[in-house]
């Protein structure tokens, strides 16, 4: 750590270059009053760093915590610090061009109209999403109120499906581990939550979503909308399954989406996702630099600040190319002698260069969880070792591991021997077994917790440090509430019919189900399309368009509209149907609901 560039200032330079305007206060509400952003909570940051946070993150958190609005080049602006993502607009013949309209309406329009005051009141004559996760479109109902229009949304291939589908499957899971990842529930300070490391925070307000009016679908591709010209790049399977870069040919700018910002990112992110393929990410990192690297005087992202001048560039893209190369290519290197993923993890150090790089350290994904990722890409869970094929769950292995090593207070003594030297990890391995064996064993939960924080304050990926200080506050406090916004009405609308069906099917209680058996059909006028919803086994089969004649317990001819209030509990009201409608309680009653609240550090 010793051996970074802490004097090296250039990013500060950049994230402070162009600066046009800011919000004072930088705080945005709801309608009803709701604060929905406040940069005041991180004025902390304004102090030197604390024993309490490594000073990589804080010097990152500090970078995030720029907040304003930002000239790029001539005619390009970005709005920073506004939420967790950048929003960029480009001025037009007649008016301007949104790319990723934030998280939330609120925080959205709040930029827009700091735009505005500084720039004039141009109409949005264009938006952009680079890709499908929810901080670069979620906000676009702030830019658009009235939805499109006639407003081109330009978006890659895919990009409705997997906005969606990532919402749907395992939504509730991922929503409950983003608490831990993002650091919701933690206070904002240095005891607490610093940053993300990809931007300072989140915002809570309102998520919408506008399908998108104009696919990109191959690279080459080219656009003019209000008179800008623009060259795309498509880029599937990076950091995001639908995503893009393009150009600014006239501006001589380029827009790297989220495949290069100033941090290593995720290749399995701690919320969970599929994982993302790192050989394909520096390909396509390859292939900008092939495509644009000599045309562009400015690169810049939807997360942190820009870079400038065009050797700048091509370094920075080039050391982002190759970190990701660098752990693709040595994890198969060691994978293929034998070594696990674990084994990996600990042996695998970056290249000089790129450790010493400010834009590759760990601050939101890091080199030890990507490369487990990348393991688990290619292997899988199994290790090969046949002990863990059938290992026990966590309860039952650790009742067991208490009992050898001898008992609550062995195990609460041996752990505080541990952490006393200083291997924390292993304390809190030890730890876990002590509450996972007796969960109501205060003292153990109190230690555990204590160790989870001062591993917490030691480390500096800032998704690391929300999972072991969240950790900690639940082990002392229980499970706390969400603070995070509902996907919405607009997210829910996007769906497509098989996904609706799809979600229906997860929440089956299959031993419950088990024995019954029961077969609905549904033909819809509004698309045209006929399912049969079939209940077996315990498994809910929707089948789309059905080939074969069955007899049904219940048909329904309705509208997607309608589905939603049938879900929603509206009853048939205003559904055609014939059979038995006592049907839709019997397959009601073997629904489950999720809990948003299921214990994580606790068994």
């Amino acid at each position: 750590m010793s051996d970074l560039p802490f004097a090296d200032r250039t990013d500060f330079e950049n994230a402070e270059r162009g600066m046009v305007d800011a919000l004072d206060p930088c705080v945005v509400k709801a309608a009803d009053g709701r604060v929905v952003w406040d940069m005041g909570a991180y004025s902390y940051l304004d102090a030197d760093c604390p024993d309490t946070v490594h000073p990589s993150l804080w010097r990152q958190a500090q970078l995030c915590a720029k907040h304003g609005l930002f000239e790029v080049t001539d005619g390009i602006y970005q709005v920073r610090g506004l939420d967790l993502s950048n929003m960029t607009i480009v001025e037009g013949d007649t008016g301007v061009i949104i790319i990723d309209p934030l998280i939330s309406a609120e925080t959205a329009a709040a930029a827009l109209a700091l735009y505005r005051r500084n720039r004039g009141d141009r109409p949005v004559t264009g938006v952009i999403y680079t890709h499908s996760h929810v901080d670069h479109f979620g906000g676009v109902k702030g830019v658009l109120p009235g939805d499109a229009g006639d407003v081109p949304i330009v978006a890659p291939e895919g990009f409705l499906e997997h906005a969606v589908s990532e919402n749907v499957y395992a939504g509730p899971a991922m929503t409950r581990r983003a608490l831990y990842m993002y650091g919701n529930l933690l206070d904002r300070s240095p005891t607490g939550q610093v940053s993300t490391g990809l931007g300072i925070a989140a915002s809570e307000g309102e998520v919408g979503l506008v399908p998108p009016t104009v696919d990109i679908t191959r690279t080459g591709q080219e656009e003019t909308i209000d008179g800008v010209r623009i060259v795309f790049q498509i880029t599937p399977g990076t950091e995001a399954p639908a995503e893009m870069n393009f150009h600014f040919p006239g501006r001589r700018a380029l827009c790297m989406a989220e495949n290069a910002t100033h941090n290593l990112h995720n290749l399995l992110t701690l919320r969970g996702a599929l994982v993302r393929d790192p050989r394909v990410w520096s390909r396509y990192l390859d292939e900008a630099i092939e495509l644009f690297g000599t045309d562009s005087d400015v690169a810049f992202a939807s997360h942190h600040w820009p870079t400038w001048g065009a050797e700048n560039v091509a370094r920075y893209l080039s050391q982002q190319r190759d970190l990701y190369a660098y752990l693709h290519d040595q994890t198969l290197r060691l994978l293929n002698i034998g070594a696990t993923g674990i084994e990996i993890a600990e042996e695998i150090q970056l290249p000089p260069e790129l450790e010493s790089a400010w834009h590759a350290r760990g601050y939101y994904g890091s080199v030890s969880h990507n490369v487990k990722a990348i393991y688990q890409r290619y292997m899988g869970w199994f290790d090969g070792n046949p002990t863990s094929l059938w290992a026990h769950p966590p309860q039952a292995a650790a009742t067991r591991y208490v009992d050898v090593i001898g008992g609550q207070q062995a195990v609460l003594d041996k752990a505080k021997s541990y952490a006393d030297a200083g291997d924390l990890r292993f304390a809190a391995e030890l730890l876990k077994h002590a509450v996972f064996a007796d969960p109501g064993d205060t003292s153990a939960r109190q230690a555990l917790a204590d160790v989870y924080e001062r591993l917490g304050y030691g480390s500096e990926n800032a998704t690391w440090r929300g999972f072991y200080l969240t950790g900690a506050l639940e082990l002392r406090n229980g499970p706390q509430p969400s603070p995070l916004p509902d996907v919405g009405a607009d997210m829910a609308d996007a769906l497509t019919l098989e996904q609706l069906f799809d979600a229906l099917a997860i929440r089956v209680n299959g031993p419950r189900a088990a024995a019954e058996s029961l077969v609905i059909d549904c033909t819809f006028t509004d698309t045209g399309t006929d399912i049969r919803l079939t209940l077996s086994n315990g498994a809910l089969i929707p089948t789309v368009n059905p080939r074969t004649r069955v007899k049904a317990d219940l048909a329904l001819t309705l509208t997607k509209p309608q589905l939603m209030g049938l879900a929603a509990g509206r009853g048939l009201d205003g559904i055609e149907h014939t059979g038995d409608p006592s049907v839709l309680a019997r397959l009601q009653a073997l629904l489950d609901s999720p809990d948003p609240r299921f214990p994580i550090v606790t068994p």
